[in-house]
């Protein structure tokens, strides 16, 4: 509901056929690298200079800790949507290895700056917090978080115990109790517990003409969190992408919003985009998701590897992870791949900085870099073209010192890292249980047509420029408070600012992590 009084009962019949007009459209939102020339405008805290070895040695370091998390256990068409705040995602260097992103929930609103996670399912945020992260800190640079209260939105449920989506309903004394949720994750003792709830999440469509949608979902009220939520990873909530029935992104296909399927595009430069409800295209390869119950993450199998003029049999499964920096190879993979690579090349080796993570490493010669091109080849046949399997170490002045094969050695684990989706639109086709992918530029989705909510400039970061040679976004100025009402929509002689607003692109990929 937006607005008071007489108009109450206007806006929600406004507000309910808007959802019926845009159950199928999709959502977008915009994806940044944590080190990314614009993150590192957007965070006052520092981060090691682009390209240095301190640069790849922090990636690198929150990869390890996602390898030992993950090594536990194991033609487009329809609507898009994406968040109301931004179709932005923001890679942010002192909260981790994951990718964020602004949501809107509740009435009147309140905004969250949430992680985005494909290794994990529940949405919550932080709730009635009886321990929870601050919400400021020097860590977080000029950030500043809210919290969400049941009782401050005039649209918040309770969710009982008696719900499907309840999973301790052993510990319910009724059916009609508050469902409790506790969530252990698989790193650092790392923990969130609280009770389930449900309100608006304010989405807008991905078309022509976009449109503000609320959408009923499920999530947590996190009332006590451990670990790594209390400050450097997702300490104002986590927004999870899994297959379970809880995710967002599951949610939203049930209540018929979109199709159960979400893209994420990576670019060079780190940024991306996400959308939620994009099948992918007929010119996108493919490879069948392999399912397993005890380990539900988005899993091929590849059956090739191509570096240069050599091939390779072999046959691994992989889980292709976003939230993970480098490729992670576990031996024999590692090393067929490495050494192959390593033969190949005319540069002396190097190791360059003991803080690296990478054994492969080259000086510049002559030449320049010169390597071999990398590929993958994937059940089916379809090709995963490596685009960039390579980093560059720069100095303090960035010249080019020598570059590295950017993979990692593993042990029990594969994992396909953001660096060799770099370039790639890759679809997660939850219907059909396949993986997508196509070479794009993550640029050409169309932000023309934004509508503003009203979000706290103190706690998001500004939003981007919209090409690579416009990165230049302005600072949050003023201080609109946290929890005011959503905009009613502009009419067409108005004149959005998406620079100053976050507008909506309804990024309907609510990964929740």
């Amino acid at each position: 509901m937006v607005g008071g009084g007489g108009g109450v009962v206007v806006v929600r019949a406004v507000l309910l056929l808007l959802a019926a007009v845009a159950a199928a459209e999709a959502l977008s939102l915009d994806v940044h690298h944590r080190y990314s020339a614009a993150v590192r405008r957007w965070a006052a805290a520092a981060a090691p200079p682009h390209g240095t070895a301190e640069y790849y040695a922090a990636l690198a370091g929150h990869d390890g800790l996602r390898r030992r998390s993950l090594g536990v256990g194991g033609g487009g068409g329809g609507a898009e949507f994406a968040f109301a705040d931004g179709n932005d995602t923001y890679r942010l260097n002192d909260f981790g290895f994951l990718h964020y992103a602004v949501v809107a929930l509740g009435t009147p609103n309140v905004t969250f700056l949430v992680a985005l996670d494909t290794g994990s399912d529940l949405f919550w945020v932080p709730c009635d917090c009886l321990k929870c992260a601050p919400l400021q800190s020097p860590n977080y640079g000029s950030l500043k978080f809210d919290v969400y209260s049941p009782a401050q939105s005039t649209t918040s449920r309770k969710v009982p115990c008696s719900s499907n989506l309840c999973d301790l309903q052993n510990a319910c004394r009724s059916k009609s109790n508050s469902c409790p949720y506790s969530i252990q994750y698989l790193s650092d003792n790392t923990s969130s517990s609280g009770v389930l709830v449900e309100d608006v999440l304010y989405l807008t469509s991905d078309s022509a003409q976009s449109k503000i949608v609320t959408a009923p979902i499920m999530f947590g009220c996190g009332q006590v969190q451990t670990g790594s939520f209390l400050g450097s990873a997702a300490p104002n909530g986590l927004l999870g992408l899994g297959m379970d029935s809880k995710s967002v992104p599951s949610l939203l296909a049930s209540k018929g919003l979109a199709a159960n399927s979400f893209s994420m595009c990576f670019g060079d430069d780190g940024h991306g985009r996400i959308n939620f409800g994009d099948t992918g295209s007929s010119d996108q390869k493919e490879t069948p998701l392999n399912v397993y119950k005890q380990n539900p993450y988005y899993n091929i199998t590849i059956t090739g590897i191509t570096v240069g003029s050599k091939s390779i049999s072999t046959e691994f499964s992989a889980i292709v992870d976003s939230g993970t920096s480098f490729t992670a190879l576990s031996d024999p993979m590692y090393t067929q791949i490495t050494s192959s690579f390593d033969a190949q090349i005319r540069s002396s080796r190097n190791m360059l900085d003991s803080s690296m993570p990478f054994e492969f490493c080259y000086s510049v010669s002559a030449n320049g870099i010169v390597h071999p091109n990398v590929s993958l080849t994937a059940k089916g046949g379809s090709i995963f073209p490596v685009n960039d399997p390579i980093i560059t170490i720069t100095d303090n002045a960035f010249n080019p010192v020598g570059y590295c094969l950017a993979i990692m050695k593993s042990e029990g684990v594969n994992l396909i890292g953001e660096n060799f989706m770099s370039g790639l639109k890759v679809v997660f086709d939850r219907e059909r249980m396949v993986l997508g992918w196509k070479n794009f530029n993550c640029y050409n989705f169309d932000e023309s047509s934004r509508l503003p909510v009203n979000p706290s400039p103190s706690a998001v970061p500004p939003k981007p420029g919209l090409g690579p040679s416009s990165y230049t976004p302005e600072a949050a100025k003023g201080a609109l408070p946290n929890g005011t009402q959503v905009n009613v929509m502009p009419s067409a002689s108005s004149p959005l600012q998406p620079q100053s607003v976050f507008a909506a692109i309804v990024l309907l990929f609510l990964i929740v992590l």
